[in-house]
């Protein structure tokens, strides 16, 4: 009998982990949004936590990129802070390192721009995501200001549904994605005619028969190169605070199969040090993964411009 309510005990809370490591990571519900609006056209555009993190990482894209860069070219280069040279290397690092080497000198100052912005973008948005504020907001809400937690009228308790990480949202990745998508259409229709670009997809001289594989698959390859960028941005700032939230649970999870804070406080000695080298981890990603989705934007714009079969 005791076994069998141990068990039993256990399965409750393991039914209960699932659901709130996906109610953490995920995009706030519809059914919680920060500011509901009306439908239009059947489409609802109220304002999720999502949406209101892509504001949030606009703003402060502004005002620690663009409007320090902005005073130091209208200075002439003469308000030089320790923060705008930073930027500067960043600048260059982005277009010696990998809008040149890729796009060539003729587009680098084309297209630049653009891999610059998705750099800040994406690093900005996977940093903010590591920040807990709104853990730290839902525990003054709720033990300073003694709201409860089930009061949906309060502003605070509609901004803790769903994960802060914006680019852990596969219709954020997909939108970043789709504008890659249509670069690259672009920036081969610039270099080489709208027409002659679609005929760059497959090599020339080949045997007629061939082309009845190699077009099918060129243009599906036009389509996985997004889907791969998608994919991989939105899987990796998912998969850290999963396995961050899976670690802590543990906890709860040993605590309550043996009836005992003893055990859950044994377990914490080791999942709360691998949480910590999780995070370290999760740090080099945030980079990483910025670093990449440039990096790929730019190879696939280059494979556009400079056609090699």
């Amino acid at each position: 009998m005791v076994i069998s309510s141990t068990e039993n005990s256990g399965q409750t809370v393991l039914e209960q982990v699932g659901p709130n490591i996906i109610h953490h990571v995920s995009n706030s519900d519809i059914a919680h949004p920060i500011v509901h609006v009306p439908k239009l056209f059947g489409i609802d555009f109220s304002i999720t936590k999502h949406v209101f993190m892509l504001w949030l990482i606009a703003i402060i894209v502004a005002i620690f990129v663009i409007i320090p860069i902005q005073r130091y070219v209208k200075s002439n280069g003469k308000e030089k802070t320790r923060w705008t040279i930073m930027i500067e290397y960043i600048v260059e690092f982005i277009r010696d390192g990998i809008s040149g080497p890729n796009v060539g000198p003729k587009w680098v100052m084309t297209w630049t721009p653009l891999f610059l912005t998705f750099f800040f973008f994406i690093l900005f948005a996977n940093a903010i995501g590591m920040v807990p504020i709104f853990d730290i907001l839902g525990v003054i809400n709720r033990f300073i200001l003694d709201v409860p937690a089930d009061d949906s009228h309060n502003f605070i308790n509609g901004l803790l549904h769903g994960g802060p990480t914006a680019t852990g949202n596969f219709n954020v990745t997909a939108g970043l994605a789709t504008i890659t998508f249509f670069a690259i259409i672009v920036a081969g229709a610039r270099e080489h005619g709208f027409i002659k670009h679609w005929k760059n997809l497959v090599p020339h001289g080949l045997a007629w028969p061939i082309y009845i594989i190699l077009i099918p698959i060129e243009i599906i390859g036009l389509f996985v190169k997004p889907f791969a960028l998608t994919m991989r941005l939105a899987a990796n700032m998912t998969g850290g605070h999963i396995a961050l939230l899976a670690l802590l649970s543990l906890m709860a999870i040993i605590g309550e199969m043996f009836h005992s804070a003893a055990a859950g406080i044994g377990v914490s000695l080791i999942t709360v040090p691998m949480s910590a080298a999780i995070s370290g981890l999760e740090i080099i990603i945030v980079i990483v993964q910025a670093y990449v989705f440039t990096l790929l934007t730019a190879v696939f714009v280059g494979m556009a411009i400079n056609v090699h079969h």
